[in-house]
């Protein structure tokens, strides 16, 4: 506590951070009632002048008889939608949930979060009272970014261009989004509820989420040998097929790099994954294709995939792959589809979880354990072992 200001203090908590606080009693409230508490800012953010200036506005407005606590409420229940989303991409872009809860998003995560944010909520509620958002307004963004209502195409420059499109999955993931900042905003006393809770929306997208059969995995590569023959870009197509030799995600064969392939040690050294450095087993198959790039690669090419244009990665995937899954007859599956599929036929012929989350490059072992949902898969390939016999003497077949 200061000497000089009763009621004006600096707290220290358990873990050392350290904030300025005053504590001060409403004049006219009983000598007997608890005084309140006001947080005025960080050790860091505030040097001792002032906080100490802060401190006495608040104890010179809580003798007038005035609440300071209870107006800075009312303040940050007046902050419109789009002033909390810009709060939110300064303070809450971070993991909310898991091993690594508390960190900050990944680069490219948080760029595709605030963009969904800006380009399909900003339009439809941005100048909407925060705390005045109801169940209501959540189901009409829902309806209008389906709808392709907040869909645009944007030429900016001569190499910049921003597509926006709407649809279901697109609104699934702009629910999601907005739902983390309500949660943000409402652990910084800016609303009392997140009204994406009880909102009458889909929060999870209908798709498929079970790896493929042998045979569907056939019906994919198939599709995948027509359209290079029809003369599909194989970058493309060599990328899914990656997904499927890999079970790596999405970005992480899309953006693979010629220094990340270890092919004396037969592994792949991601330098950042979702997880951060993983070291992946890289399978006979998925080396042999990789050599096969190698082999027709520029030699200063950075990606194993680079972009046709531009310094990146090859980013065309996404123009290809429904025409791949509509040629195989696999409606609903995504490249992550590809990674349960590793998972699935991993579990069913008796891998263990441990071995499947090295190969998988899962940081925490309840990630693989969804996997052991495919329990039943081994039961049946027994029940298949067992009567193989069987039913091939009972057709008149040795």
């Amino acid at each position: 506590w200061d000497s000089g200001l009763p009621g004006f203090g600096l707290r220290i908590g358990p873990t050392g951070a350290k904030t300025w606080v005053v504590k001060y009693r409403v004049n006219g409230s009983s000598r007997n009632s608890p005084g309140k508490w006001l947080t005025l800012g960080g050790y860091q953010a505030l040097d001792p002048v002032q906080a100490r200036a802060a401190a006495k506005k608040v104890l010179a407005e809580a003798r007038l008889g005035l609440d300071p606590a209870s107006v800075l409420a009312a303040k940050r229940l007046e902050k419109t939608v789009a002033e909390v989303i810009e709060l939110y991409a300064a303070e809450g872009l971070v993991v909310s949930r898991g091993k690594h809860i508390g960190r900050p998003m990944k680069p490219l995560t948080a760029q595709y979060t605030m963009a969904r944010l800006r380009h399909h909520v900003l339009p439809i509620l941005g100048n909407l009272k925060v705390a005045a958002v109801t169940e209501r307004d959540i189901e009409s963004l829902d309806k209008a970014v389906t709808s392709g209502k907040t869909a645009s195409d944007q030429i900016l420059g001569p190499r910049r261009r921003i597509v926006v499109r709407g649809g279901e999955g697109a609104a699934r993931k702009v629910i999601r989004d907005l739902s983390a900042v309500f949660s943000f905003a409402k652990r910084h006393k800016l609303v009392l509820s997140n009204p994406v809770t009880n909102a009458a929306v889909r929060k999870t997208d209908e798709k498929r989420t079970e790896g493929l059969s042998l045979d569907e995995v056939q019906r994919l590569g198939r599709a995948l040998d027509e359209l290079e023959a029809e003369g599909t870009n194989p970058k493309a197509l060599n990328i899914a097929r990656l997904w499927v030799l890999t079970g790596c995600r999405r970005n992480e064969v899309a953006g693979l790099k010629w220094g990340e392939v270890d092919f004396e040690r037969g592994v792949l050294c991601f330098e950042d994954t979702k997880t951060g450095k993983s070291v992946r087993p890289l399978a006979a198959a998925a080396a042999a294709l990789l050599k096969a790039l190698s082999a027709v690669a520029d030699p200063g090419d950075k990606f194993v995939f680079p972009a046709e244009r531009g310094r990146g990665f090859y980013q065309g995937t996404k123009g290809v792959w429904p025409s791949a899954i509509k040629r195989a007859s696999l409606p609903g599956a995504t490249p992550h589809v590809l990674r349960h599929t590793l998972g699935r036929h991993a579990t069913a012929g008796g891998e263990s979880l441990l071995l499947l989350g090295a190969v998988l490059g899962h940081a925490n072992p309840r990630s693989t354990a969804i996997y052991a949902h495919v329990s039943r898969d081994p039961a049946k390939l027994a029940a298949d072992r067992i009567t193989g016999a069987l039913a091939a003497a009972l057709n008149g077949r040795t």
